[in-house]
């Protein structure tokens, strides 16, 4: 990526045009209208409309208001908007189809063509752009340029979509109109839909045998049965029901939940084997559906455990297969890694069995949304392999909202590609940067560029699901994010003159903000950590890190950020949290340092496995990584020295709940005295209040008070699972119990 251009510079960069030639056609001189806009004689609302949309542009741009006439037959001259016809050719010769379209002059005219009323809208819009210099960066952020004398060289621009259906998260209409991104109007059902047709709340009681069976067991919150023939006229039934009801809609999915795990029955579990991937029974499925619906188009994933493709049945026609990079690596091109090689080898491999294949890609960090996520260099070049290899429909899964670590930049760059991913992406960002931050535009660029730089020469990957965690060389390390803060000083000195841009710049440095607070918070007594010592060698927070994390929450609050997790967490408790562990490690206690043995060693892959976890005054937060020791299939025990006799009186400690990643709290957790660390002698004995299903990642306290009694050895206890139960996505795999710090008073 190269340095920063100039603004005005760079608004015909990277549309695909050159120097324009002389000057072909004036549609307005000093202000005044000096032509008209042509309707075609049969006028639609839809036509219509893109006919008001770009008198209401050239007006803003201009101040002067060109009519919209419609015509009997073809004008002498003016803008003329056709649909259909000899004009709806490309300069090539080639149908503009459903999307395309055509910007020409023709002598004193200027011919906006389109296969299509759609075709029209996006011929409007582009000519917005890539003539007239308008943006739409943001719904909140556009410019229009004002201009009282128009002038259009000539043009022959004929335009078709590398992708014939284009989706993000974000659907604003007027934003998706101007950047001619699909929706999801014409589908019934788009998703995750087995649930929905078949309730394991209206049919697991009576008919177990519908739903899936893992290890032998039928359980209600996995996957359906596909070998039951019942299933198969329930799904049917249900889709008939729901089809009368939405008419218009021409997609269905009929599709896995979003959990793991096939049916494991015999039958289904034979089909599978004879194709050679759980998809076999999950197409065949519905393959029967789509050919009881010829008209309708059948959608299901490719997902997960679903993903590779069958080796004997193939799609019927009228099936669409959503193929899911879920897993795949971001810190480099899916088709460039030599480590992704399986997602490439699946997209092949379903592109040989069908040409109807939705790509569902993923484009931001799920775990920590408000956090640096450079990713920005794999999107044009993965993009560009799907196309390559034939696919026509992506959805880029971003934002649910539009918030986010760089939403808009992101979401205006990926609208950019879908419809045409070969265009030049320094020019896009650099037209954008500018555009949206104005004179802090080179100091963003550079974070960008050094961000990008620090990830790729880390050789690190970059997950869906990662976490800005503290590393000694990674593209976070602490002289890295030293590096970043400067360069956003930088930036919002430049725009302390304008309010609107330093909210802009503010929002912008939010993922950065994050990143050093979890880092600190991580990190605690350690260099660089949230805590440091006072001369007396006592605990201290650390000047100036209570007011990052306020800085922090104000900004999210200021940026109307709703959580900074796909599945919560909104900022308030965010702040709730930090400022809560900070109290608590400050909270003097009887077992504060002391040493801790364990009966069975916990995993190293937490707190280094580090028994003084339980004693460091260091509380866990809603996350495994935070300050948790974990145990896996194995049950905790530990023993805390006290050093001397002493009188207890209470006793508390916390577990985790996270049953998506197979954490679950201990089925008992257990509290017990010794005078001298032989004979122990039971105080309490606690069961959690939450329940084993309850989704989410949750921290339960567990506590108990009594009279005083002497004690030198403390023992904790915590009962593992074991083994995940039979109803949950990991059913016969190993459970995980997670404590923190065992407190003592």
């Amino acid at each position: 990526m190269k340095p920063t251009r100039p603004f005005w510079l760079g608004l015909g960069l990277g549309l695909g045009l050159t120097a324009a030639p002389a000057p072909a056609l004036e549609l307005v001189r000093d202000g005044q209208a000096l032509c008209v806009i042509h309707l075609p004689q049969v006028e639609t609302p839809a036509a219509r409309a893109a006919a008001d949309t770009l008198a209401i542009y050239l007006e803003r741009i201009s101040g002067a208001r060109l009519p919209v006439v419609a015509h009997d037959a073809p004008p002498a001259g003016g803008i003329v908007l056709a649909v259909g016809g000899p004009e709806a050719i490309g300069s090539q010769g080639e149908e503009l189809g459903e999307e395309g379209f055509r910007l020409r002059t023709a002598g004193d005219r200027l011919i906006l063509a389109a296969g299509s009323e759609r075709g029209l809208s996006h011929a409007v819009y582009t000519l917005l752009e890539s003539q007239l210099g308008c943006r739409m960066y943001s719904p909140e952020v556009q410019v229009i340029p004002r201009r009282a004398t128009l002038v259009l060289p000539e043009l022959d621009d004929t335009q078709l979509p590398r992708f014939h259906f284009r989706l993000q998260d974000f659907q604003e209409p007027a934003y998706a109109a101007w950047h001619k991104l699909s929706s999801r109007e014409e589908w019934g059902l788009f998703v995750h839909t087995f649930h929905e047709l078949i309730p394991p709340e209206r049919h697991f009681a009576a008919h177990p045998e519908y739903f899936s069976e893992n290890r032998g067991v039928r359980v209600a919150d996995g996957q359906l049965c596909l070998s039951q023939p019942a299933v198969l006229e329930l799904v049917v039934a249900e889709l008939t029901r729901r089809m009368r009801e939405q008419p218009a809609a021409r997609y269905w999915s009929v599709s896995q939940n979003d959990t793991y795990l096939p049916c494991t029955c015999a039958a289904c579990r034979a089909v599978d084997e004879a194709e050679g991937s759980p998809a076999g029974s999950l197409l065949r499925f519905v393959n029967q559906v789509a050919a009881r619906f010829p008209e309708k188009v059948i959608s299901t994933l490719a997902y997960q455990y679903s993903r590779p493709a069958p080796r004997v049945t193939r799609p019927l026609p009228n099936v669409n297969i959503m193929l899911c990079s879920i897993e795949s690596n971001r810190s480099r091109p899916i088709a460039a890694d030599p480590r992704d090689t399986t997602f490439v080898r699946d997209l092949r491999d379903w592109s040989r069995l069908t040409s109807n294949i939705l790509l569902w890609d993923y484009v931001i960090q799920f775990r920590n949304l408000v956090s640096p996520f450079p990713n920005l260099r794999v999107l044009q070049p993965n993009l560009r392999f799907f196309a390559d290899q034939g696919v026509t429909a992506v959805f880029e899964q971003g934002l649910p909202v539009f918030k986010g670590e760089f939403a808009e930049l992101r979401a205006y760059l990926l609208a950019k590609w879908l419809w045409n991913p070969d265009l030049e992406p320094d020019a896009l960002l650099d037209d954008f940067l500018a555009g949206y931050y104005g004179v802090a535009a080179p100091f963003i660029r550079a974070y960008i560029d050094r961000l990008h730089d620090a990830l790729a020469a880390s050789g690190e990957d970059l997950s869906c699901f990662g976490h800005p965690l503290p590393s000694a060389a990674g593209h976070l390390s602490g002289p890295r994010l030293d590096e970043y803060a400067r360069l956003f000083d930088q930036a919002e000195a430049a725009v302390a003159g304008s309010s609107e841009l330093a909210i802009r710049v503010r929002t912008a440095r939010l993922p950065l903000l994050y990143a050093q607070l979890e880092q600190g918070l991580i990190l605690a007594d350690a260099p660089r950590g949230c805590f440091g010592r006072d001369p007396d060698g006592r605990r201290v927070v650390q000047p100036g890190f209570v007011e990052r994390v306020e800085s922090f929450h104000a900004g999210c609050s200021q940026a109307e950020i709703p959580r900074l997790w796909e599945h919560g967490l909104p900022p308030d408790e965010y702040r709730e949290r930090a400022t809560r562990f900070l109290a608590e490690g400050l909270r003097p206690h009887l077992a504060l340092g002391r040493p801790v043995m364990l009966a069975r060693p916990a995993s190293p892959a937490y707190h280094q496995g580090e028994a003084a976890a339980l004693t460091d005054g260091l509380s866990g937060w809603n996350d495994y990584r935070m300050h948790w020791l974990g145990f896996e299939g194995e049950d905790l025990e530990a023993v805390v020295d006290l050093g001397r006799v002493l009188d207890v009186t209470r006793l508390e400690t916390a577990c985790l709940q996270d049953i998506a990643s197979w954490v679950f709290l201990p089925r008992q957790v257990e509290f017990l005295l010794s005078l001298d660390g032989v004979d122990f002698q039971p105080v309490a004995r606690l069961t959690p209040s939450l329940a084993p299903t309850h989704a989410g990642a949750a921290r339960e306290s567990f506590q108990a008070s009594f009279d005083p009694r002497p004690a030198r050895y403390v023992k904790l206890k915590a009962e593992n699972w074991k083994i995940c139960p039979p109803w949950h996505k990991g059913a016969g795999g190993k459970a995980w119990v997670f404590c923190d710090e065992l407190r003592v008073f």
